[in-house]
């Protein structure tokens, strides 16, 4: 409980496997496109993030385990030494600004293009994402993926593991391994992409089946106190429909409940809703709940606060802001003291260059931190 000499539980100290967190605030994996063509993050990155070092813990963007899991153009990938190099040079940066990462690790599946890998994008099934995708030449009708035949599903687990193991030689402290959103893991969770017939498909105990492998290997290769997942229980991003939200989250949580993982990451968690409440019974660790704030536009014009605060009262342990830190990188100081947000420039979250990356204003020098707000 918060006391006048305490300061609330969102800012409180706490630790997540082998590291000490000054705060329970996390920044959310937000993908940016300002890695070069070939994947390797820029100079420009290390600055953002330095910037935002003051987050408990930093989720690096989604970056590609291999060359066939790009999906647009100047997403980062961890599968080059060139492309750990780059990291490198952030993670030291953000180190030395007192600041922890973790990398989130994501394939695209369906969600890719020859134009920005240029691979076939393979996937659990032959179905494409519908409309178009962006290209380097403009919109492209999407195209149908190459269904992962059990030769490539192994090859694709074995390439998430090292993956893994060039994250923490780049400097990350751990990974998450992204199965929410649409991507690959989701699509193999999800009915309406997946309609395999072997042991991949079907009923939600074999749907979920790679993403336990995927996880399992990553956990093998650097150690399950160094890796998280990410969830998105009912999100429909990418055009993704789980069908049978409650079987699939009911069976996922308890296969991997006993493996140890550093934490479980549920994207626009609402402590209502009854698939959340399952899962933080059924999870016996760390738990990372990212506020359901509205897709898009304005933010709450407390920053998500109350919904962060009510989610800890729901029993999660660490909070995930993503647009909030994107546009503020003092967040936490400002939700600390209540100061103004800077508004989300959305037309240039994707731009490439500093507008909208690096140049959001921080609290003046003249308006010193001094107490926490109750």
């Amino acid at each position: 409980m918060t006391t006048s000499t305490q300061a609330p539980l969102l800012f409180q100290p706490t630790t997540l496997g082998p590291l000490e967190l000054p705060n329970r605030l996390v920044m959310a994996p937000m993908t940016r496109t300002r890695a070069g063509a070939d994947g390797v993050p820029q100079p420009i990155t290390a600055t953002y993030y330095t910037q935002r070092a003051s987050a408990g813990l930093i989720i690096a963007e989604a970056s590609t385990p291999n060359a066939v899991g790009q999906t647009y153009a100047n997403i980062p990938g961890i599968h080059t030494p060139s492309q750990v190099a780059g990291w490198r040079t952030v993670t030291e940066a953000v180190r030395a600004a007192g600041g922890r990462m973790f990398l989130q690790l994501q394939h695209g599946g369906r969600i890719g293009h020859p134009e920005n890998s240029g691979l076939h994008p393979l996937a659990p099934s032959p179905i494409a994402l519908p409309g178009t995708i962006h290209t380097p030449s403009g919109h492209q009708d999407t195209v149908v993926p190459r269904e992962m035949t059990a030769r490539q599903i192994r090859e694709t687990v074995a390439d998430f593991a090292t993956a893994a193991r060039n994250a923490l030689a780049a400097g990350f402290a751990g990974v998450e391994v992204h199965a929410a959103n649409g991507y690959l893991l989701h699509q193999f969770l999800a009915r309406n992409t997946n309609h395999r017939t072997d042991e991949y498909g079907g009923p939600a105990a074999n749907r979920i089946r790679f993403v336990v492998e995927v996880v399992r290997a990553v956990a093998a290769a650097i150690g399950p106190e160094r890796v998280g997942l990410r969830v998105a229980p009912g999100v429909t991003a990418n055009d993704i429909e789980e069908g049978d939200t409650a079987d699939i989250y009911r069976a996922l949580i308890p296969a991997l409940a006993g493996d140890r993982l550093a934490y479980l990451h549920v994207v626009f968690a609402d402590p209502d809703a009854d698939v959340y409440q399952q899962i933080r019974r059924d999870w016996p660790g760390t738990l990372i709940a990212n506020p359901a704030l509205g897709r898009g536009g304005a933010l709450p014009a407390d920053g998500g606060r109350v919904a962060a605060e009510r989610l800890l009262a729901a029993g999660a342990d660490l909070i995930a802001f993503g647009r909030g830190f994107l546009a503020n990188p003092d967040l936490v100081a400002r939700l600390r003291t209540g100061a103004p947000l800077n508004e989300v420039r959305g037309h240039q979250m994707y731009a490439g260059g500093t507008e909208g990356y690096t140049d959001y204003p921080t609290l003046a020098a003249a308006d010193p931190i001094t107490e926490p707000v109750a």
